[in-house]
């Protein structure tokens, strides 16, 4: 059976980033700000915060990772934290996986991220992207921490 994973990320900067790594064999991965219709996200920002607060809850359900996508703005965004604690409550695994190296839609990498303090917090592992079976076995290595 394939594992859901919840990507949070910086959806306007690291869009291109993020699908570059979603598409793992055994791995379906869901996102807030969606992979699959942008113009959800941008109806919910007009509903406000318990619209997306809403949407970011709807995303977690029947996930057992969220793999927090860190680029060079991640840290700064509005709802990271929310992300981050609604899947500590829920017992998702967690792995921070830093992604500035990887290209953008134009070919251009970004510069490295500050890691979410909540992040830091609940202890969770950071590592630089590599590759997809890394990425993939940081994925089983934190939903096993979690007992998932």
């Amino acid at each position: 059976m394939a594992r859901r994973v919840f990507f949070s990320f910086h959806y306007q900067r690291d869009i291109w980033r993020v699908n570059q790594i979603r598409n793992i064999g055994e791995i379906v991965g869901t996102a807030a700000v969606g992979f699959h219709d942008a113009s959800l996200w941008e109806e919910a920002k007009k509903k406000g915060d318990t619209a997306i607060k809403k949407m970011i809850d709807d995303a977690l359900l029947n996930t057992s990772v969220t793999v927090v996508c860190i680029g060079a703005a991640s840290a700064g965004r509005k709802y990271i934290d929310y992300e981050i604690s609604q899947s500590i409550a829920r017992g998702n695994g967690i792995v921070g996986i830093q992604i500035h190296e990887l290209k953008d839609r134009l070919g251009n990498t970004d510069l490295a991220g500050a890691t979410p303090a909540l992040l830091t917090r609940a202890g969770a592992p950071v590592y630089k992207y590599a590759d997809h079976a890394r990425l993939a076995a940081r994925i089983e290595e934190a939903a096993k921490r979690a007992g998932r």
